[in-house]
């Protein structure tokens, strides 16, 4: 009900129906409402004391009731009546119709003295008065076509509202909008025309951005290479080992910038992958490297993702944890929709203030670290990228009793049943 479309719909359909009962109060007040006309009861009841009369004078030759049959017609009777009334004849008439809930045949009872009934089948009449049940159907009946007027309207008008949440939607992870259908009325085709470009530009942008950190990257490593020669003929045993040092730091940056471009701009095609079994296999690699990496629990469960590249972000995450947190322990679950990775660790966590930022390149919570822990600060960007491409996402927060807790979701796919053999 919060929608846009249904608060235009509302709106016109009470603006309206309050136009259309402005204009009958309006025509009310100079015309007067519209009256039934009294005619049919003046014939009615001419008719009426017409039959009573002949009645009177022909006892014995009219067939005669007890009492009244059929269902009471209220209104249409005190109406008769007061007509009778006004042309003197004071009867107690009592009309009648067939059925209880519909209109049927009406008939006239007239009362004859210590006799009974006589019955005269008469045409319907219309009831005097102001008609205000049936002004009331007629506002009811602009309120239904004014409804629909008013919901096809809106619909009309939040198209391209509609059409620009399509458009924003169907962004997909790596940020590029697929290119849209610039058909329909000329507003619509502007909108799709200026997103395409928009898009175009973006992606343009995009991969110049990445082709830039390439090619810095793959230039680096020539003065990298010169400065390394140059640093071995340095005298000093420490005073080398420190340049050595900031070398290979240099070299691990250039490294993981030109990976990072890899990641964003290489493709692989996605395959069906026991996520459990990937972890345990990465567990059993990096403690074989002197990792304290230990797998805690893991249960079955299949995601749709790149192997090799699922296989640098997941190993990027618990290294990360096993390096800065001290040992990592590791589970794998799944809720039938969602796969969980889950890594803990009891290092000093990250700051609050910082853990909107750990996903930006080259992000260290603590710079003095830089010459401490080998890395180049990419390699939480690196996984995040990963991941957000495979539909998935990370989460990281500061665990209650210290150290961090990384989080890795993936759309869980279900296990395909394995066709039965054929006995024959």
């Amino acid at each position: 009900m919060n929608t846009l479309r249904v608060k235009i719909a509302v709106l016109l359909v009470l603006a309206i129906v309050s136009v259309v009962a402005l204009m009958t109060f309006v025509l009310f007040l100079r015309l007067g409402p519209p009256v039934r006309p009294s005619h049919g009861y003046d014939v009615a009841a001419k008719q009426v004391a017409l039959v009573a009369d002949l009645a009177a004078q022909s006892r014995g030759s009219v067939q005669i009731y007890k009492e009244p049959r059929g269902y009471p017609f209220r209104r249409t009777t005190k109406a008769l009546r007061d007509n009778l009334k006004e042309n003197g004849r004071d009867l107690d008439v009592v009309v009648t119709h067939t059925h209880r809930w519909r209109p049927g045949r009406l008939s006239v009872w007239i009362p004859i003295q210590d006799q009974g009934w006589i019955r005269l089948p008469i045409s319907r009449l219309k009831p005097k008065g102001v008609p205000w049940w049936g002004i009331l159907r007629w506002l009811f009946l602009i309120t239904i076509g004014a409804t629909v007027v008013a919901v096809f309207a809106s619909n009309r008008i939040v198209r391209p509202l509609a059409f620009l949440e399509n458009a924003v939607e169907s962004v997909g992870p790596d940020g590029v909008m697929p290119e849209l259908s610039e058909r329909g009325p000329a507003e619509v085709r502007a909108t799709a025309r200026a997103l395409n470009s928009l898009s175009a530009r973006l992606k343009r942008a995009m991969e110049s951005r990445m082709r830039l950190v390439a090619a810095a990257g793959h230039d680096m490593r020539t003065p990298i290479t010169r400065m390394r020669l140059r640093a071995e003929f340095v005298p000093d045993d420490e005073e080398r080992q420190k340049w050595l040092n900031d070398i290979d730091e240099l070299e691990r940056i250039a490294d993981s910038a030109i990976l990072l471009v890899r990641e964003e701009t290489a493709a692989e095609a996605p395959e069906r992958i026991r996520l459990d079994d990937l972890v345990e296999s990465i567990c059993k690699e990096l403690k074989e490297q002197d990792f304290d990496v230990t797998l805690t629990d893991a249960r079955p469960v299949s995601v749709q993702a790149g192997r090799l590249k699922l296989n640098r972000a997941l190993r990027n995450l618990i290294i990360n944890a096993a390096t800065h947190g001290v040992r990592a322990r590791v589970s794998v679950a799944g809720d039938g929709t969602t796969a969980h990775v889950t890594i803990e660790d009891d290092g000093p966590g990250i700051p609050e203030a910082l853990l909107g930022q750990v996903f930006e390149p080259f992000f260290r919570a603590d710079p003095a670290r830089r010459q401490n822990v080998p890395g180049a600060g990419l390699g939480l960007t690196i996984a995040h990228e990963i991941v957000t491409r495979a539909g998935g996402s990370i989460q990281i927060v500061n665990r209650p009793g210290g150290g961090l807790l990384q989080t890795v979701c993936l759309p869980e796919v279900q296990e395909q049943a394995e066709p039965a053999e054929d006995s024959t």
